[in-house]
């Protein structure tokens, strides 16, 4: 036991270093009167929601709350539907990432008419963060290349996660390090009465002295770093609109304006990095994407159906054109109290003018992550994977920290998951047919072990196979640290 509270305590040094920090805190539940008098119902009974209280939001609006109930005052509903409801009304409340835990239940029963408890317990919102984080794709890529702090970047985040109490987000960072970096972003959700349509506003202003110019024929990335000036220089302005009709569909319009540069020797080393041989390109695009959300737990789901696709346009002429189609899904099902299967795939496609390493990165690149390919990356104009996972709750562990000495925030819970998984994909690129790991199968194995905690922290490590031979450790968190 003392060996997991030291772990536990490592784990937390490194949540609290890198996470916006909270704890978990004992939430109330129904009272055994309620449970007795709702046991007495038969199934068909049909009960009428007579009141909604909702207490422990000391920042956030209620109707934000109440926008993720799957209920309203004045609902006929059965038993066993209103059973269904109030756990559904949980997760997405949960879901919204402004509660470090909720509660939703039957506090009373008056004749037929019960009513119901909204209890939450918010997260810290606000956090001027120090910023320290390796600019690769991975934590192994990071180490492979030395691990040196010149491949860090650092700076300062203020993040305010709910501004104005409508789960409303303001992120202002000032970035330098690796790279050097101003960035300032507001999303408003809801903009209407209706609470459904809203906006998200952002502008990047960036700059780097080494660049990723190309990738090898056995699939590495190759850098080139400039210590007398800078290797590329990026601006970037965008818009969304987005509209979300209940509390699991969302849709979103994307508009932006993007400059971007690279210097001289960048071109010289690989003059086909933009289209057409272009050393600074110039672009509108567009991007329509849909969401369906319907998961227990959005970061670490283990029953539910997430489900995303997206339309993209990038230029208004010949030279940037780009047409790109992804679709997205996860499926995570229970199989037992404690044990779940996962699968998840993805699959894209391009449709460009021309041939350039700026149009082509795909395998090791958000949804296209192998298990066991760590070190590699696909560049492709189409692809597809699918990911396999079992896995199994361990155990659980309360870690009571000494750290602050309050009833409410004295305790963090973590969950650790024994996992096995497999994964296959194919990265199609028909410029190039000599390399390790395009126009080629692919599949990798493993087993891990997952640590869930609050806030959202995810660390996974893996020790994984892939179809080379290869075998090693690899660790991943959510945020990638």
């Amino acid at each position: 036991m003392q060996i997991i509270k030291n772990f536990c305590a490592l784990l937390l040094v490194l949540f609290a270093s890198t996470h916006q920090f909270t704890f978990a805190q004992t939430i109330e539940g129904e009272p055994d009167s309620v449970v007795k008098t709702l046991n007495n119902f038969s199934g068909d009974k049909q009960l009428v929601i007579g009141g909604i209280n909702i207490s422990g939001n000391k920042k956030t609006k209620p109707y934000i709350i109440l926008r993720e109930a799957t209920f309203k005052v004045g609902d006929t509903l059965s038993l066993q539907s209103l059973t269904e409801k109030i756990q559904r009304s949980k997760e997405y409340i949960y879901n919204t990432t402004l509660f470090v835990d909720d509660s939703v239940y039957v506090s009373s029963v008056r004749h037929d008419s019960v009513f119901i408890n909204i209890v939450v317990k918010e997260r810290w919102y606000f956090f001027p963060l120090p910023y320290l984080r390796p600019v690769d794709r991975n934590i192994n890529q990071w180490l492979s290349q030395g691990a040196g702090l010149d491949r860090v970047n650092y700076g300062i985040k203020l993040t305010h996660n709910n501004f104005s109490g409508q789960n409303d987000k303001l992120n202002i960072w000032f970035i330098t390090g690796y790279n050097q970096q101003v960035s300032l972003r507001y999303n408003l959700p809801f903009i209407d009465k209706a609470l459904t349509k809203g906006i998200d506003v952002g502008f990047t202003l960036s700059r780097q002295h080494e660049i990723n110019y190309a990738t090898s024929l056995n699939n590495q990335q190759l850098f080139l770093k400039l210590t007398d000036q800078f290797a590329r220089h990026l601006t970037r302005f965008d818009a969304t609109y987005s509209y979300r009709p209940d509390q699991r569909q969302r849709h979103y319009f994307r508009i932006s304006y993007t400059n971007d540069k690279i210097a001289d020797t960048v071109f010289q080393t690989n003059p086909n990095y933009y289209p057409d041989g272009r050393k600074e390109i110039n672009y509108i695009d567009f991007l329509y994407a849909y969401r369906y959300i319907n998961t227990n737990y959005l970061y670490y789901p283990t029953k539910g159906l997430l489900l995303e696709g997206s339309v993209y346009k990038r230029g208004l002429n010949k030279t940037t054109d780009l047409w790109q189609l992804s679709i997205h899904g996860l499926y995570a099902k229970t199989i037992s109290p404690k044990t779940y299967a996962i699968i998840e795939s993805a699959a894209s496609v391009r449709f460009a003018n021309t041939n350039n390493f700026y149009s082509q990165s795909l395998f090791g690149y958000g949804n296209y992550q192998m298990r066991g390919l760590e070190y590699y990356v696909a560049d492709g104009t189409a692809g597809a994977i699918t990911r396999f996972t079992i896995g199994h709750e361990l155990f659980k562990y309360i870690f009571h920290t000494p750290i602050i000495k309050t009833k409410t925030h004295d305790k963090i819970p973590f969950r650790f998951f024994l996992t096995a998984y497999t994964d296959v994909g194919y990265s199609y690129n028909p410029y190039v047919n000599n390399n390790l790991l395009n126009n080629k199968f692919l599949y990798t194995y493993g087993i891990g072990l997952d640590i869930v905690s609050i806030y959202d922290f995810v660390l996974r490590l893996n020790f994984s196979f892939n179809q080379m031979g290869e075998n090693g450790l690899y660790l991943h968190a959510r945020n990638d640290f």
